[in-house]
């Protein structure tokens, strides 16, 4: 059987048309690849807080005020809980933070040398008499409680220079007392002189003018 050339040629432009109509693009789906996030890289600065520092300032460098002191402030408290562990320890030197400054005391005497008088009589002084209330609770001194100290400030007097070898002022009273308590039964000391210095009461003499 003679199939002529044209028919040949006509059945392969049939085929070829038939090829590219069933991959049409037309027909095709096109699948997008899914979005992509890039995370956004955010630059941060890290601010540390500058380090701070208290500064304690000395009160016995700035001036005196006329501030009549009570017994129930913060720090009053605090020096006398300080006072009380010298005296049923017999470690006197607990006992410095309540004691009258000594930048105070050149500001308020009229002497020649007051930083002398203060540390070569005052302190020893002081130091002295603390100890002899620690010898007088003797073996009692491991179970005293302490209970409060009562300041009569109703009785406090303004000491203006002049007096007693004074170039500036305080308030001053006498007759302070401690409490405590020997199994349930209340006792106390007497603290010779407070005198104030800018609203707060601080000790001088303990148990005698020495």
């Amino acid at each position: 059987m003679v199939v002529s050339f044209a028919v040949i040629l006509g059945l392969l432009i049939g085929m070829i048309l038939r090829f590219d109509s069933g991959n049409s693009p037309s027909k095709l789906t096109l699948r997008s690849s899914p979005a992509i996030t890039v995370p956004k890289i955010i630059a941060t600065t890290t601010t540390v807080a500058p380090a701070t520092t208290t500064t304690v300032v000395d009160p016995g460098s700035l001036p005196q005020e006329k501030i009549l002191p009570g017994d129930s402030d913060p720090l009053f408290l605090s020096h006398m809980q300080d006072v009380w562990q010298a005296i049923i320890t017999g470690n006197t030197s607990d006992a410095f933070p309540a004691f009258f400054p000594m930048t105070a005391y050149e500001q308020i005497k009229a002497l020649p040398n007051p930083a002398a008088d203060y540390t070569d009589r005052l302190i020893p002084g002081y130091e002295q008499q603390l100890y002899s209330l620690h010898s007088e609770l003797g073996s009692n001194a491991s179970i005293a409680q302490y209970v409060s100290t009562v300041v009569p400030s109703q009785y406090a007097v303004w000491v203006l220079p002049g007096v007693e070898a004074n170039s500036g002022s305080y308030y001053r009273v006498y007759g302070t007392r401690m409490y405590y308590k020997i199994n349930g039964i209340l006792h106390y000391f007497t603290l010779l002189s407070l005198i104030s210095w800018r609203g707060e009461w601080y000790i001088v003499h303990v148990t005698s003018f020495t």
